[in-house]
């Protein structure tokens, strides 16, 4: 029973055998890559949680939160939080070359919305799951005025 309280992502590395790694020599899109996708399982948890709708419903909200240019105005809004290590992953995650760009967002934007993917990324990797929750909760709060409380 207590085997079964362990993170996710430590079941992970023990069962796949996966080695540590020091994730601050990682480029940023490699951060970012993995960044995306924790943001919008964030993201899912928090919309599952809180409301009771379908999931085609449940779809279009969460898909309005993770779009580069909400996740933009995210990381813009939360960048005075951010401890000069974490801003220093998110101004790597801004300056990062991809090669493309979001279809529905400016270039601006979707630098934006890589350099906030880039610093959950590192959070998420560095095991900084507090930091990362309460982060997260700060810029969502700050977009939309989202707090605690639980639709029904």
């Amino acid at each position: 029973m207590e085997e079964d309280l362990i993170s996710l992502e430590e079941a992970i590395d023990r069962e796949m055998n996966l080695p540590g790694r020091d994730w601050t020599q990682d480029a940023p899109l490699t951060l970012a890559y993995i960044g995306d996708s924790v943001f919008e399982l964030i993201v899912r948890r928090i919309v599952l949680k809180r409301t009771r709708m379908p999931s085609g419903k449940m779809h279009q909200e969460v898909t309005g939160i993770v779009c580069a240019g909400s996740q933009a105005q995210i990381g813009r809004l939360i960048r005075p939080l951010l401890t000069p290590e974490e801003d220093a992953v998110y101004r790597r995650g801004r300056g990062a070359k991809p090669d493309h760009t979001a279809k529905n967002a400016s270039r601006r934007d979707y630098l934006e919305a890589t350099a906030l993917e880039a610093l959950i990324g590192y959070l998420y990797l560095n095991r900084r799951y507090k930091r990362l929750a309460g982060l997260i909760r700060a810029g969502l709060e700050m977009k939309d005025g989202i707090n605690g409380k639980t639709e029904d």
